[in-house]
């Protein structure tokens, strides 16, 4: 038996407007403590450190901060999910631009001042890997920039462009913990990180190759951002594939990545496995990444594990444990969060509501996660908190209504908001002991 986290919560980024008073009592009823939510820096500062900060915004996201404070709710917010202020997009191209370092630090300061006296946890950014693998590698997501083989966008550059954003956001993070660290956090009490998306990898082939691209794959797409927050230099596996097309960090950059984030953020839903195509032959045009892999779910016809509605998701619990042993072992056991964890069920306009609130899956789903995070906290890895992803179903980006991972069913016409399966689970879990068996 183990004591497992301090802070047990709900994580999502909802539009302003979709969160409702009844929402909060939802939260409340379910006995969570945290909740986690992203301000959108275009309601702040519209046009940037070019404009004047919106009062309207910073009144909406006080009065959503003493609401959940009221129920004894922690606000766990995040400053970036994904937007920038469009002015900021067209006047200098944002994260292709080191201006944005500056405007980041400025919307960040206006944050802390207006919110940090109530706010003790705070994350510079959700998932900036994604963001710069999906808006400038593939270019499904805005600003959709990309170049073939990787994508087919009117302009980019896959090869060289990921890599000017990624440092740019590393360092407009380096800006913000500054920042807090030498005007805010004494004085307010509170602690700062960043949140990465992560996926863990298996070798496709039980072959040295596959196993050095395992390796590959996790710098990539983990070590990528936490390595120069955390060490002030990226890591060694990049260095050794992109040579120069690989920023380098001034002295400068080096005074400001001295500043250490207090906790790392885990988003983790599945695992795949990981094909090497440096020392292997991959058919044209498959490679998806500039680590020189394919990831596939397969392995000779079978899936990794159970498939999801969610193309590329399958449920995996092992890789949860070694995600973050992983994770632990890496950045020297710094505090961590599991700030997402969560399962989609696909759904129309013709499904019935019964079977989505009969959610058998996601119950499943979570017990068998958590059940491996406690494998992990029992080897020593400081977790803190484990945040399930999410709430209500929404608007899940390109997915549109059509993935729900909510533990309330929202009726999308009415707004009603029902309770599945699994949100009187996880009431029941939140009841019990602060303890879970491990299997």
């Amino acid at each position: 038996m183990v004591r497992i986290f301090r802070r047990l919560g709900l994580s999502k980024y909802h539009p302003p407007q979709f969160i409702q008073n009844e929402d909060i009592e939802l939260m409340h009823h379910l006995g969570v403590n945290s909740y986690r939510f992203s301000i959108s820096w275009s309601r702040i500062l519209p046009r940037g450190r070019f404009g004047k900060v919106n009062s309207v915004g910073i009144t909406f996201y006080n009065r959503l901060i003493d609401a959940l404070l009221l129920q004894g709710i922690q606000p766990f917010v995040t400053l970036n999910h994904n937007d920038v202020p469009q002015y900021l997009e067209d006047r200098y191209g944002a994260w292709l631009n080191p201006q944005i370092q500056k405007d980041f630090g400025h919307y960040a300061d206006v944050c802390f001042k207006a919110f940090g006296r109530k706010v003790k946890y705070w994350i510079t950014f959700n998932e900036p890997n994604n963001v710069v693998v999906k808006g400038f590698i593939s270019g499904v997501y805005p600003p959709q920039r990309c170049s073939k083989p990787f994508g087919d966008c009117l302009s980019g550059d896959s090869n060289i462009e990921p890599y000017i954003a990624a440092h740019n956001i590393i360092l407009a993070h380096a800006t913000a913990v500054e920042t807090y660290k030498k005007e805010y956090q004494a004085k307010q009490g509170g602690s700062i990180g960043i949140v990465i998306s992560t996926r863990w990898f298996e070798p496709l082939r039980d072959i040295p190759a596959d196993r050095f691209a395992v390796q590959r794959a996790l710098a990539f797409d983990i070590a990528w951002f936490l390595d120069p927050v955390i060490f002030g230099e990226y890591p060694p596996e990049m260095r050794q594939v992109l040579g120069l097309r690989l920023p380098t960090f001034s002295s400068e950059d080096g005074r400001k990545l001295q500043h250490k984030l207090d906790f790392i953020g885990i988003n983790h839903y599945t695992s795949k496995y990981i094909q090497d195509c440096i020392f292997s032959p991959c058919e044209e045009g498959s490679i998806e990444s500039t680590a020189f892999v394919i990831s596939t779910g397969e392995r000779n016809g079978i899936p990794i594990g159970t498939p999801t509605s969610m193309p590329d998701n399958f449920v995996f619990p092992d890789g949860m444990e070694k995600m973050i042993m992983y994770i632990m072992q890496r950045y020297n056991n710094i505090p961590m969060f599991i700030t997402e964890n969560g399962y989609a069920q696909g759904s129309t306009s013709n499904d019935p509501t019964a079977d989505m609130l009969n959610d058998e899956g996601r119950v499943e789903y979570l017990h068998s996660y958590l059940t491996s995070l406690t494998r992990a906290m029992r080897q020593g890895a400081d977790v803190r908190g484990y945040f399930i992803w999410s709430l209500l179903d929404n608007f899940e980006w390109l997915f549109g209504y059509t993935q729900r991972f909510g533990l309330y069913h929202v009726n999308f016409e009415t707004q009603e908001r029902t309770p599945k399966l699994s949100a009187k689970w996880f009431k029941e879990f939140l009841e019990g002991p602060e303890v879970i068996e491990s299997e």
